[in-house]
């Protein structure tokens, strides 16, 4: 196994996985379901990929301008 497989965190193994990001903003609470991420199959961290981090942004930036109290969504990809 590649040290890039092995969480710098506890040693387990890193696996691709999806999980549910939460932003609790100032007047926003933003949850976005299903992000695609590289989980540690032992301690449970987690990792974004520069591109999925740039989406969640978008996507999260979208939910703010809506004035909604809280929001709750998909991930996709943002051209």
């Amino acid at each position: 196994m590649s040290s890039k497989d092995t969480c710098p965190l506890c040693g387990g193994t890193k696996k691709s996985g999806t999980t549910t990001f939460t932003v609790d903003g100032k007047e926003t609470l933003v949850v976005i379901r299903n992000v695609p991420a590289i989980i540690c199959s032992l301690c449970g961290n987690e990792w974004l990929s520069d591109e999925v981090a740039a989406n969640v942004e978008n996507i999260v930036d979208e939910a703010k301008n809506k004035k909604h109290l809280f929001e709750v969504t998909q991930y996709s990809e943002v051209a």
